[in-house]
């Protein structure tokens, strides 16, 4: 019997985005954007990395004004 396992997958990969966070590289940044292409992420001047919500707030990051 075949099992359609694309409504599993997408669920998955909705909760990975939940989760996902972008910060500026920097030792300066202070906050987590929720998209890469955030407003408050066009000063950063290092790169854009992708994190987890998780390891953004233990690094004492904040949401981003532009994103509340």
């Amino acid at each position: 019997m075949y099992n359609d396992c694309s409504s599993v997958k997408a669920t998955v990969g909705l909760e990975a985005d939940k989760n996902t966070v972008y910060i500026c590289g920097s030792n300066n940044g202070k906050r987590y954007h929720l998209t890469k292409n955030c407003r408050g992420l066009s000063n950063c001047r290092a790169k854009t990395i992708k994190t987890t919500i998780e390891k953004a707030k233990k690094e004492g990051k904040t949401l981003c004004g532009w994103e509340e």
